[in-house]
C-alpha cells in the first residue's frame, strides 16, 4: 500500500467520521479516474471503513475501530 496516500486517506476517513454518511455520498464525493489514486479502496482494504446496511436498506460506510486507530495516531479525531 501506497504510504503517499496517508493523508487523503486521513482526510476521507475523518470525513466520514465526522456524521454518518450513504456509500452513495461517499462514492459520489471520493470517486477518482485515477487509477493511482485509489483512496477509497485503500481505505477498505486497510480496515479502516466498512459498509453496512441500514434498516431502510441504505449502505452506510463508517469508520472501523482501527480507522479511529489510525485516526489518532495522525493526530486527527
Amino acid at each position: 500500500m501506497d504510504a503517499s496516500l496517508d493523508p487523503l486517506i486521513c482526510d476521507l476517513v475523518e470525513w466520514v467520521a465526522r456524521e454518518p454518511r450513504s456509500y452513495a455520498d461517499v462514492i459520489d464525493v471520493w470517486r477518482t479516474s485515477c487509477p493511482r489514486l485509489t483512496v477509497w479502496e485503500d481505505a477498505v482494504d486497510r480496515g479502516l471503513l466498512t459498509r453496512r446496511r441500514a434498516d431502510d436498506q441504505t449502505i452506510m460506510v463508517a469508520v472501523t475501530a482501527r480507522g479511529r486507530d489510525f485516526l489518532e495516531s495522525q493526530n486527527r479525531h
